[in-house]
């Protein structure tokens, strides 16, 4: 079972024309506390920024399931309907999850959910995929 972290950085980068730019960009951390997501964001982001930086926020996010494309270079949001029928009364019953999806584009983000989904038993609509500001995803890999 993943717990999953939003985790929020910010820092100043020099952009192509020369200025220096506030940057806020958001990351997914697998981890136990938000103790150990501080940490490893940190880690994590050593190497790739020069200066300071700062971690923002840290919030738990409520995701279901993740797939990951290692062709991806972005991250798409899938609110995902879970379609039951409840025999008693007769009715159908949806329970929405949220779903994340490594892609290069949309129309691959709503494959790459159809793969994922195919061992499921389950009834299912996609209610909605979206882009989203998310840079990177660092899974836990025990070492």
């Amino acid at each position: 079972m993943h717990n999953w972290f939003e985790c929020k950085i910010k820092y100043e980068k020099t952009a192509e024309e020369g200025k220096i730019v506030k940057v806020n960009e958001n990351y997914f951390i697998d981890a136990l506390s938000f103790t150990e997501v501080e940490a490893r964001i940190i880690e994590e982001m050593r190497p790739f920024i020069s200066g300071e930086f700062t971690v923002a926020n840290i919030r738990r996010a409520k995701i279901n399931e993740m797939f990951f494309n290692e062709n991806g270079d972005k991250w798409y949001r899938a609110k995902v309907n879970f379609v039951t029928l409840d025999e008693e009364k007769g009715i159908e019953k949806r329970t929405a999850v949220t779903m994340l999806i490594q892609a290069t584009e949309i129309k691959e983000a709503l494959n790459g959910l159809t793969e994922g989904m195919k061992g499921s038993m389950a009834d299912y609509e996609v209610a909605a995929i979206t882009e989203t500001t998310i840079m990177d995803v660092f899974k836990y890999e025990a070492e």
